[in-house]
């Protein structure tokens, strides 16, 4: 029976055999179990590719003949939505290009509906997570470069915040990515999200700062260069937890780094000394409920003061790191990789990633070229 052709109306038909009432139904066996299960999952798959194909030549008509037709911006968002769930799939998203639908995506980054780019950079997020094939076909199609641009210089909020989550799924863990995105001074863009009003948009940044900077130690001078240190100590006492813990453990990764004299220079910085106790102070007049939820930043708060300064915290002598019923972490946790939960929730069907890059790896002297004002390609150009 599995090698059976039949046609997708002849199975339908063959299933609602057992279920039509006009007779007693009798059990289906595994074989029969095993054929329809593998049945269905190949016309899904060859219904998904299908429609994706669809999309993706909708998408490829120029806007004058998509206007002529009717099709409004509302039209192609949800497109794009649709698509979205389409490549989910590993292999859906490696077929996006096979298909002609890659191309059209990344063309939308540069749509002048600043729905439409943020959506579109959405499609790239998905397509990209944990998925090499994925990331070196994007970089190949130049969807680097208006992802970038998007980030750095859209005047929609929404826009750049989902290009910045774009940019970071491209890049983790690939290595050509990091290498570009240092080239393209793209830590000035991380700068002036940190300086926004958007916590959203400020925890974003954040997490890709905590991924560079555990990854690279030639990240930690250029990020001490810049001036990040100052601008996530006051990052350090924001409103929004999240934020607030970010910014402590991008501090921590700084001050892990003993090569190049960042510990010393967090360490005698007054305003850092400041910061963590009074965060201390705060979290000793905390109610019990309030102590539990801000279980990781007690931690940071500690393994930060211990970095700086050599000698336990005020949460260690007092007892309040780990608090009855708590487990004892030798390491503090990971904040930054909650903004990547999607990615983590996807690695079991996307590929492992890949090891540590060393200070000394292939971008070279890129730590040189960052320090140097934004190329002037930098600025963001919208069309239909």
């Amino acid at each position: 029976m599995a090698g059976d052709r039949l046609s997708w109306a002849g199975l339908l038909k063959w299933s609602l055999s057992y279920v039509d009432g006009a007779g007693p139904s009798r059990a289906i066996s595994e074989e029969e179990r095993r054929w329809l299960a593998e049945a269905v999952e190949r016309h899904m798959m060859v219904d998904v590719v299908s429609r994706m194909r669809e999309i993706a030549l909708l998408m490829s008509a120029p806007h004058a003949v998509l206007e002529a037709q009717g099709i409004t911006h509302d039209d192609i968002e949800g497109l794009l939505s649709e698509l979205e769930v389409h490549v989910e799939s590993i292999d859906m998203a490696n077929d996006l290009h096979s298909v002609g639908g890659l191309v059209p995506v990344i063309k939308y980054l540069r749509n002048s509906n600043a729905r439409i780019r943020a959506k579109a950079a959405d499609v790239v997020t998905t397509v990209v997570q944990n998925n090499p094939t994925s990331q070196q076909l994007v970089m190949e199609a130049s969807g680097f470069e208006p992802l970038l641009s998007n980030f750095r210089s859209d005047p929609d909020l929404t826009a750049r915040t989902k290009a910045l989550g774009a940019l970071s799924s491209l890049i983790r863990n690939n290595r050509p990515g990091v290498a570009a995105f240092r080239l393209a001074n793209g830590y000035i863009g991380l700068r002036d999200a940190l300086n926004s009003e958007s916590a959203r948009f400020q925890r974003k940044a954040l997490s890709l700062i905590h991924y560079l900077l555990s990854e690279s130690h030639s990240d930690c001078s250029v990020f001490a260069q810049l001036g990040f240190p100052h601008l996530m100590m006051c990052l350090a006492s924001s409103d929004d937890s999240g934020v607030r813990e970010a910014a402590l453990g991008g501090l921590l990764e700084l001050a892990r780094d003993t090569t190049l004299g960042n510990r010393s220079l967090l360490a005698e910085h007054d305003r850092l000394r400041w910061l963590l106790r009074r965060r201390m102070e705060s979290i000793r007049t905390m109610t019990p409920e309030d102590l539990d939820a801000a279980r990781e930043e007690r931690q940071l708060v500690d393994s930060l003061w211990i970095a700086c300064y050599n000698e336990p915290s005020m949460l260690r002598n007092e007892g309040l790191l780990v608090l009855p019923g708590e487990e004892s972490f030798e390491q503090p946790p990971d904040v930054a990789g909650r903004f990547f939960e999607p990615m983590r929730q996807a690695s079991a069907r996307r590929a492992p990633p890949v090891e540590r890059s060393e200070s000394g790896d292939e971008t070279g002297g890129g730590m040189v070229l960052l320090l140097g004002p934004a190329p002037n390609g930098g600025s963001n150009s919208h069309s239909h």
